[in-house]
């Protein structure tokens, strides 16, 4: 047996770190057929490893069986000298400091310390012939295990930095490549998607004042007829439109840079959504409680409407899977001047008795275990989530009245905001499931045109606020409505005067 050593092949071997054990490399075996190489073959190889880096690149790495393609030129200039028990074909892979690992399973570490100097930011290609796959240049930030299915090798650029600027300008460019959908960057709103100057109406004439007496009359004459399953179903549909669940175009997701405005309003683009949100919650619940202050009639005919904005709220949340609706429709009970109504309210457990014991003991226990982070929503069940709190927190300035957070007056205030935290996240990931649930509560919905539209939010703007008023500050409108709710309540049951003893 020949003793001499491709002398090549030893000398572009990676080096051998000092703390690493060195490995005894594998002895070189002349091709069949010759009793040792010949000096014309010893010079080509000699003239191989004096190439320069971009010609070492084409080197490959074969780890075919025998009798398979080349896929280089350089491949027949090594192929001659293989490995006599495994039948492998012998690397050659320029040094690198990114590749300076024994346990690498394709480098040879060798124990010669004096090796061809070789470029640090020189690219090295690898691949595989027998799968067709390749990686991307140790330059670009990749590893030489990164294998990439028939993809062809991309030019390599000064830096990992560098690549991403390049991959951005071509997505933000005039043209993404073809079957390539590119990139772009999220939009970030800066105004509120509600304008109810602009909004046309068929039940508001073009300019109305606020709390108009003929709008007032039909808006009530229209949620008389609907009872509480289809009001659920109507508020579902608009809540769910508002929030992005519904109705969401590529073109809107792309501006999004989600799938969902759930997952939307959880990122930092997402605070205009928040506002909205914020904005049609309290909208809605000063609606309900426009309806309810404005039955004028006896007491038993307050305490029936009581009763079916009760019977409502658990349609939202037990057949709909709306905590969203749920929450608002909850707020307006719980107002004060609602919740004023003596005579009202005890009218209600004498005619009502069920419905009474339903808010009592099931809803309001509910909604605040909700809002005190001690009860989760069932995610098979549930197309529109418990936000309110998460929204609250994260928009605290703009939260509507000055009643305390659940975790501003509790001592487990920390774990309260923990938990709604780990809801937020939860809400986020599952952006999709909500989706699919609202499309099976809503399936085969018939809507009525005029019904829906007393559940918008524009149209509640205009007539709680007039066409005027309804751009105006959020909180000069939600302070000076809580004077006319007041002032409604009061009309209904005088406050009572204990006279001076």
């Amino acid at each position: 047996m020949c003793s001499c050593r491709m002398s090549c092949i030893i000398s572009v071997a990676q080096p051998t770190q000092p703390d690493e054990p060195q490995t005894v490399e594998p002895e070189v075996k002349p091709a069949e057929g010759n009793s040792c190489p010949s000096t014309v073959h010893h010079k080509d190889a000699m003239r191989n490893c004096a190439m320069s880096m971009d010609q070492i690149q084409e080197y490959r790495c074969p780890l075919s069986p025998v009798g398979e393609t080349p896929q280089s030129p350089a491949y027949s200039a090594i192929s001659r000298h293989r490995h006599g028990s495994g039948g492998r074909v012998l690397a050659v892979i320029p040094p690198s400091p990114v590749m300076r690992r024994s346990s690498d399973p394709h480098l040879s570490p060798s124990s010669s310390n004096n090796n061809i100097p070789c470029s640090e930011t020189g690219p090295s290609t690898y691949s595989t012939p027998a799968h067709g796959y390749q990686s991307e240049s140790l330059e670009q930030g990749g590893s030489y295990c990164e294998l990439r299915p028939g993809q062809a090798p991309i030019p390599p650029c000064k830096s990992y930095v560098e690549r991403l600027k390049v991959e951005e300008g071509q997505s933000l460019g005039s043209g993404a490549p073809d079957g390539v959908e590119g990139f772009m960057l999220p939009l970030v709103e800066t105004s509120s998607s509600f304008k109810p100057g602009k909004y046309q109406s068929t039940l508001l004439p073009p300019e109305n004042k606020p709390l108009e007496m003929s709008v007032l009359k039909r808006v009530k004459e229209l949620l008389a007829e609907v009872d509480p399953k289809t009001a659920a179903k109507h508020i579902t549909k608009a809540d769910c439109t508002v929030a992005r669940i519904l109705g969401v175009t590529k073109e809107m997701q792309r501006m999004m840079g989600v799938s969902s405005g759930l997952e939307q309003l959880t990122l930092p683009h997402g605070h205009q959504l928040r506002l909205d949100l914020l904005e049609r919650f309290y909208t809605m619940s000063i609606m309900m409680a426009v309806d309810l202050l404005g039955c004028t009639g006896s007491t038993e005919e307050r305490a029936a409407l009581l009763h079916k904005t009760i019977q409502l709220a658990a349609e939202l949340k037990s057949n709909m899977g709306n905590m969203y609706g749920f929450a608002a429709v909850m707020r307006a009970l719980e107002l004060p001047q609602i919740s004023r109504l003596e005579q009202t309210w005890m009218t209600l457990r004498q005619r009502h008795t069920e419905g009474a014991i339903l808010y009592e003991k099931k809803l309001k226990p509910f909604l605040k275990a909700m809002n005190d982070g001690k009860e989760t929503c069932v995610l098979s069940s549930t197309c529109f989530p418990h936000v309110v709190p998460v929204l609250s927190l994260l928009e605290r300035s703009v939260a509507a009245g000055e009643a305390l957070e659940s975790w501003e007056s509790v001592e487990s205030g920390v774990d309260v905001v923990m938990s709604h935290l780990e809801a937020a996240r939860t809400i986020a990931h599952h952006g999709g499931l909500y989706r699919t649930n609202a499309e099976s509560k809503l399936q085969d919905f018939q809507e009525r045109k005029e019904v829906l539209e007393i559940f918008c939010t524009e149209f509640q703007m205009r007539l709680l606020w007039g066409s005027r008023g309804s751009e105006g500050s959020q909180t000069e409108r939600y302070e000076k409505f809580d004077k006319v709710l007041t002032a409604l309540s009061h009309k209904l049951e005088p406050p009572v005067r204990h006279s001076e003893l």
